[in-house]
Formats: C-alpha cells, sequence, structure tokens
C-alpha cells in the first residue's frame, strides 16, 4: 500500500517489518491520516503469519509528540458525537498495536509525549535512547490521557499513573525504566545497535512460538484458575505436535540450528 505518513519497510527475509512515522517537521504528532496509515499498516501485516516482529519508530528528531495542534484545534468544534467518533478511531490503533499477534518493538528517541506514549505503551519491548523524554502531558492543554490509559495502567500501575497522570511531568526514559514502561536504555548512539540485538534474539525463535509467548503473556494474567490451567495445557500440547515444534526438539537433540535460523 502507498503511505502518507509512514513508511514500511522489510528485512531479514521479510520476517521483520519497520514502521517509521514519517512527520519529522511536527515530531511525527498525530494527525487523522497519520492515524490512519498506522491503522491500514498493521492490519495489512496482520495476515503475514511468518512475520517475527514489527519495529515502530518516528523519523527526525523525536518519537512521537502526541497529537497534532491543529487536530487538537479542530476537535474543539465537533460534537460531542463527532469527538466520541475520532476517539474512537485513536483507541482502535493503540488496540491493533497492543494485540497485534507478534512482538511491536519501539525505538524510542527525542519527544514521546501524550499519545506518542500511548504508542510506547501499546508496544511489547521498548528500547529508548538517554535522550528520550516521556510525559502524560494531556493535562498541561486542560484533557486526560484517556483513550491511552488502558494500556498505560497495566504497564506502569496504579500508583505511578496517579501522580504522573495529574502531574503531566517531564520524566526520562530511565525513570520510565524504573516504572515498567521502558525495558532498554542505552544511549541515542547504540539505539540502533540494541535494537538489532533485540531482532536478531527474536530471529531465533520460531514465529509461531513468539506469537503463542506474546498470547500468553497477554490472555493468561486475566484468567480464572481453571480456565488458565485447560488453555496453558492445551496450547503446550499444540506446540509440542506442531511443525516448529517438531522441528525445535529435533535440532536440539541433534545439536543443530532450527531451520528457521539463517
Amino acid at each position: 500500500m502507498n503511505y502518507t505518513h509512514i513508511t514500511v519497510e522489510r528485512s531479514y527475509q521479510d520476517k521483520v517489518a519497520i514502521i517509521t512515522m514519517r512527520r519529522p517537521e511536527v515530531h511525527n504528532a498525530f494527525n487523522a491520516q497519520l492515524i490512519q496509515d498506522l491503522q491500514a499498516a498493521f492490519t495489512e501485516l496482520l495476515v503475514d503469519e511468518q512475520l517475527h516482529a514489527v519495529v515502530l519508530t518516528g523519523d527526525g528528531p523525536s518519537f512521537s509528540a502526541g497529537a497534532d495542534i491543529s487536530m487538537m484545534k479542530a476537535s474543539a468544534a465537533f460534537t460531542q458525537e463527532q469527538n466520541v467518533t475520532d476517539a474512537l478511531r485513536l483507541a482502535d490503533v493503540f488496540d491493533t498495536i497492543h494485540s497485534f499477534p507478534c512482538p511491536v518493538v519501539a525505538r524510542v528517541h527525542g519527544a514521546a509525549m501524550g499519545g506518542g506514549v500511548g504508542l510506547v505503551a501499546v508496544c511489547d519491548i521498548v528500547i529508548a535512547s538517554e535522550n528520550a523524554r516521556l510525559a502524560f502531558s494531556e493535562v498541561k492543554l486542560g484533557i486526560a490521557p484517556a483513550v491511552i490509559s488502558p494500556y498505560v495502567v497495566r504497564k506502569i500501575g496504579e500508583t505511578h499513573a496517579r501522580m504522573l497522570f495529574v502531574t503531566g511531568e517531564r520524566f526520562s526514559a530511565v525513570r520510565g525504566r524504573e516504572i515498567g514502561l521502558v525495558h532498554t536504555v542505552v544511549p541515542l548512539e547504540e539505539l540502533d545497535a540494541a535494537v538489532e540485538q533485540t531482532v536478531r534474539e527474536l530471529m531465533s525463535s520460531g514465529s509461531q512460538a513468539i506469537r503463542a509467548c506474546k498470547a500468553l503473556a497477554l490472555n493468561v494474567g486475566h484468567m480464572d484458575h481453571d480456565t488458565a490451567r485447560r488453555y496453558t495445557a492445551e496450547l503446550i500440547a499444540t506446540l509440542r505436535a506442531g511443525k516448529e515444534g517438531q522441528e525445535g526438539l529435533r535440532a536440539f537433540l541433534e545439536k543443530r540450528k532450527p531451520s528457521w535460523v539463517s
């Protein structure tokens, strides 16, 4: 597909997709078209079952500054119903990324504000540069981080959300790591290498096993004991009997790399 504000590139024999937001002049702030492009790209990639990972990043000096000023100006003139519809479009993007079947890796640098932190929260693996600055800045504009809050609270917990949502203060990538929003912090010059190392780690595993592991992490904590017991037993039985499971076991016994490792 042709996109206006993002590019989608492939690497590792098309097993990794790199989605780059490309509105550097406004720090990759969201407008309606960028939201539409992200939704379309992740929806298109959904059908590729051989995909091991998606890397999400931003062009220019920042990851994403959140909502564009022009977008916020336009919403001020919307009716209540129009504002709800507009917010649901953004919610759809976050939900699509959050529930995407394979891991989404966020490469974060510069500013990640408001909805930009929402993107960070819905990614599975977050690698940030030391120069990254984050904030739930909505409160400074007289609004709230409403749409992103379900994903953020799951990541950082109520105690941190209660403080950071109401103050809107900026915090470092290191602080983000301390509260569970960021996983790895490196100097800016080492950011690409850190992302590459993570991608290589993902490439050393089977794509279907990766997807099963992500599904476990997303779902099992919300199940009651009996449901989780049955779900996990059926999952491991299916994986053991599956093509990847059989190949992985044979490779281990034969002391060789499995076929998916190039």
